[in-house]
């Protein structure tokens, strides 16, 4: 038989347990939205005042996404905004399927750093969950 503690209201104990259990269980609901090509090209352009170009690198085994010092409004820049559009969005497909999404908005409003002429900005992708590995094998191949 359960006693109650003098000063302590049930109800407020199962609607903090409640909400904790939603903090800690992800639904679809609070899952992050998928990450598109123009709420990226925004935040670079609000963040840098240019938008650039972006690559996922494969090293020791392990997957990067790297904001490179080349941008879009440069003269030498290889690609036109169409291409650099397609482009982003096979980056960004790879980075939603991972769901990883999240991350990456949060990495670069934080971020202190910024591209420079030989210095790329970098995350590790790393993807959480049973199927992380099946899935990181499936890029890293």
């Amino acid at each position: 038989m359960l006693r109650r503690l003098p000063g302590f209201a049930t109800t407020g104990f199962s609607q903090s347990f409640l909400s904790l259990l939603k903090v800690l269980q992800p639904t679809a609901e609070s899952a992050p939205k998928p990450l598109g090509v123009e709420e990226l090209i925004s935040c670079l352009r609000q963040r840098w005042r240019a938008t650039y170009d972006l690559q996922l690198v494969v090293r020791r085994r392990r997957l990067y996404l790297q904001v490179m010092w080349a941008f879009l409004e440069q003269q030498s820049f290889p690609m036109d905004e169409s291409a650099y559009r397609e482009h982003v969005a096979e980056v960004l497909d790879v980075v939603n399927r991972l769901g990883l999404a999240g991350d990456v908005r949060e990495w670069l409003a934080q971020t202190r750093d910024k591209p420079r002429l030989g210095k790329a900005l970098s995350l590790q992708l790393e993807a959480k969950g049973p199927q992380a590995e099946s899935l990181l094998k499936e890029f890293l191949v």
